[in-house]
């Protein structure tokens, strides 16, 4: 089978190649999937890179990428509610192991795939993994809010999107309002806005233009109930002048510097909870919530994907995964994807 493989840390067109291995076997535990599409997150290239190239990895040689969608090719002992012939979405394919999606056929455990319904694009399955599962979890960790997002779940709560046009955001929205949320979120631009409100946010707020407290405010007089934020660095002063009393702001990544300043009066005034969001160490149980929760949402025919549905799509081979991985290190908007299959 045809896999791409880096044995040191460096840059995409340095380390990655493309090589053939032989086909791997379940284990216990375990299932083999017939990889059609692979998705491509930051955290694939940032573990690519390392903190400096040259590096030594945990594994003699890795395979990236943690999400994709694919049809169930063998199944290992031990396992239960999987078959042969199943398609499923993966997460965390590559999350403490040494091989992900990005190849013809990848194992993984059981409990890493999830199934993608009939009638939904093996892309769109592609595409959640850690986008979805990441907002999953955002949305569900305020103290008066939902542990599980059904419709219904967040009736009643307003929420505020940091940066709607990202792969997180744009799945944030989307599972707010299948939740029942009022939904705001801000963008930089007309462009961005516009993948927002395809999404479907219920209102827009561009930051660079007038007062974004204000302007939200506007739309949310008594605060917003929970935030999920890209970018707490930048955002904490805005954040703590539009929350509501006991709201909470869930921050999923630290674009804009890894360190933040944030105003405690006011915060302590709301008791306003700030909850740290990393999908790959939030625990087994919550990972099942998301996958289930995720997959009834499929179901409902939300999470779709593409420019009609707010996140343009980037397509690449397998061949031209390096390239893929460069896309995503230079900030494309939409999502990336690498078509590896048929189904």
């Amino acid at each position: 089978m045809k896999s791409i493989v880096y044995s040191e840390t460096g840059p995409a067109s340095s380390v990655l190649s493309l090589v053939n291995r032989d086909l791997p076997e379940p284990g216990p535990g375990e299932v083999r999937v017939r990889v059609v599409v692979s998705g491509v997150n930051p955290t694939d290239w940032k573990s690519r890179v390392g903190q400096k190239p040259g590096e030594s990895l945990p594994f003699a040689e890795v395979t990236p990428n943690q999400d994709g969608a694919g049809v169930v090719d063998a199944v290992g002992p031990e396992v239960e509610g999987v078959s042969v012939g199943d398609r499923v979405w993966l997460f965390l394919s590559a999350y403490q192991r040494p091989t992900g999606t990005a190849q013809e056929f990848t194992v993984v455990p059981a409990s890493r795939v999830a199934p993608l319904p009939d009638g939904v694009d093996m892309r769109v399955g592609a595409s959640l993994g850690v986008p979805a599962m990441t907002a999953h979890r955002a949305l569900t960790v305020a103290e008066d809010g939902p542990r599980r997002l059904a419709p219904g779940a967040l009736t009643g709560h307003t929420v505020l999107v940091s940066g709607g046009a990202g792969a997180v955001g744009h799945a944030a929205i989307q599972l707010a309002r299948w939740a029942g949320a009022t939904v705001v979120t801000t963008i930089s631009n007309d462009e961005k806005a516009a993948l927002a409100t395809a999404a479907g946010a219920h209102h827009v707020v561009n930051y660079r233009e007038g007062d974004t407290a204000a302007a939200i405010r506007d739309v949310a007089p008594d605060g917003v109930d929970l935030v999920v934020e890209v970018s707490i660095a930048q955002n904490a002063d805005l954040d703590a002048a539009v929350v509501a009393n006991r709201a909470s702001i869930a921050m999923y990544a630290d674009n804009g510097g890894d360190t933040a300043v944030l105003p405690i009066r006011a915060n302590m005034g709301l008791n306003t909870r700030y909850q740290f969001v990393l999908v790959y160490t939030e625990g087994e149980e919550a990972l099942q919530a998301a996958a289930e929760d995720v997959t009834v949402a499929l179901r409902d025919g939300v999470l779709a994907v593409g420019d009609e549905a707010g996140l343009p799509l980037h397509l690449f081979s397998l061949a031209d995964t390096a390239a893929a991985h460069e896309a995503v290190e230079n900030d494309a908007v939409g999502k990336v994807l690498i078509e590896v299959g048929s189904e």
